[in-house]
């Protein structure tokens, strides 16, 4: 079984996947962690210095390392992969469980301030709103499951996920 989770940045991936591993005894492979590892460079500075293209398509490439990993394992995907739509394809035709950890705009805004993320400029919670009205859609065409993480702990989360977790 592999699992993997999406939403936008702010939503939980890494602690939630942390918490997956811990409660699983499965490996997680944290996007970001593995952008760094695979180019030598932050999002950050991919987007900055090379462009989106260029961040895009090492993201796209981190998404090809994860579905290759073998099971089981939790892997946080870009929160921009789903703008792809052979990404999405991939998702959704993956072996995969899929989790989408929906947050509302008004919950990410209050979980990313005072973090250093890209798209987010000087008005974090209107690139929020646009950023939500881009994904949303795609995040719901390739998950399995959808878990609203605004008010849950993160472990209530991690415990919601693996009760739906199908059976191996």
């Amino acid at each position: 079984m592999k699992l993997l989770l999406v939403g936008l940045m702010g939503s939980g991936k890494t602690s939630v996947g942390t918490a997956l591993s811990t409660k699983l005894g499965w490996p997680f492979l944290d996007n970001d962690a593995l952008l760094e590892r695979t180019t030598g460079a932050t999002a950050r500075d991919l987007l900055e210095n090379q462009g989106e293209a260029a961040l895009r398509l090492a993201e796209s490439q981190v998404l090809t390392l994860l579905l290759g990993m073998p099971a089981p394992m939790i892997g946080s995907i870009a929160g921009g992969v789903v703008l792809d739509e052979k990404d999405r394809l991939r998702l959704a035709q993956s072996s995969a469980h899929v989790v989408w950890l929906r947050a509302t705009p008004q919950g990410l805004v209050r979980r990313v301030s005072g973090t250093d993320r890209p798209w987010l400029g000087d008005d974090p919670a209107g690139a929020l709103r646009r950023l939500a009205a881009d994904r949303n859609g795609f995040y719901a065409e390739v998950a399995d499951q959808v878990v609203d993480v605004d008010v849950l702990p993160i472990g209530a989360i991690a415990k919601q996920i693996i009760e739906a977790l199908p059976e191996a």
